[in-house]
């Protein structure tokens, strides 16, 4: 018999979170040459869904009515989803449902659906990037992988911002039918097998901003616009006017973190903008960034954004590849 794959749909849903995956599970039949998958779209009431797009979705089911087995149950996101209260039948029915099943998860912002049940308590989790602190807070439990793009936990399963659950649904896909389908599929779909880094290369959680008082932000914004100057502690505090210690101090009270921190943490942002431009080359960039050198510049910039300036640029940059 067909695995029947679930998709949970709230009201506000995001469409590509219910479509992307189920369009993976689908070309995996038609790559299978057979039904392994039959596929559902559960709805928390009757009716259409409207999507947060206004698309309207017409569930096969709604919760609480599904008699068959649930082989693979998943929890679709949606923009508002950390602030919606879900009914306490819903709930009781996820519940339920994912401790049958054979493997459950969520989507982008499903985590916050999800983890309302209680079934995320202590296990190891991902979300998208803009939201992983919040869910951090409210779940202070979970255990949030902010860079991965999907996360397996035992049966547990969880995917980044929407189209990571294209990534996830295919990675459940290679799991059930074997590499060489999930091959297919990806190529079908025009889309990595296996997608390079992780998600922080599309944050901008880690830009930069000027915080503290004015003397400490008037040194950021100097570092902000000269990234490749000296930046020092002596020299960051002779632009505040206060002594290094004191400066030292001051700025990891207000800012939270050291000036060292900082000021490479300004030179990734910069190197970032510079590489989405094309014109300069990894080299170029470290010297305009005020790294030593272009092995200085691909240590902090694996460390902060997951992957190579080079891979970064080809990412970002048509036919960079050419140059």
């Amino acid at each position: 018999m067909a695995k029947i794959v679930a998709v949970v749909a709230i009201p506000g849903v995001q469409l590509l979170d219910v479509s992307g995956p189920l369009d993976v599970f689908a070309q995996a039949n038609v790559e299978a040459g057979r039904e392994f998958y039959a596929l559902k779209v559960i709805a928390c009431q009757r009716g259409p869904i409207v999507t947060s797009s206004g698309a309207r979705l017409l569930p096969d089911e709604v919760a609480g009515e599904c008699a068959e087995r649930i082989d693979t149950l998943l929890v679709a996101g949606a923009p508002n989803a950390g602030k919606m209260a879900l009914p306490a039948h819903l709930l009781k029915w996820l519940r339920t449902t994912a401790k049958r099943s054979r493997r459950y998860g969520s989507i982008c912002t499903g985590a916050f659906l999800l983890a309302e049940t209680g079934l995320l308590d202590g296990r190891r989790v991902t979300t998208h990037w803009a939201v992983a602190a919040d869910l951090a807070r409210t779940y202070p439990t979970l255990q949030i992988d902010e860079d991965a793009l999907y996360v397996r936990d035992g049966k547990l399963r969880t995917a980044a911002g929407v189209t990571a659950g294209l990534d996830l649904a295919l990675a459940l896909v290679e799991e059930d039918l074997g590499r060489p389908i999930a091959k297919r599929v990806a190529g079908q779909l025009v889309m990595y097998f296996k997608r390079p880094g992780g998600q922080l290369q599309f944050s901008r959680k880690g830009e930069t901003r000027p915080l503290g008082r004015a003397a400490l932000q008037e040194a950021q914004r100097w570092v902000a616009a000269s990234p490749d100057l000296d930046h020092s502690i002596a020299s960051l505090a002779k632009r505040a006017g206060l002594s290094p210690r004191h400066f030292a101090r001051l700025f990891h009270a207000e800012v939270g973190i050291t000036p060292a921190a900082w000021v490479e943490t300004a030179r990734v942002s910069a190197a970032r903008t510079l590489l989405e431009s094309g014109h300069d080359t990894p080299k170029l960039v470290a010297s305009k960034c005020g790294f030593a050198n272009a092995d200085m510049l691909r240590r902090s910039f694996k460390k902060h954004v997951g992957v190579t300036p080079a891979e970064y640029r080809k990412q970002h940059v048509p036919n960079s590849g050419r140059r």
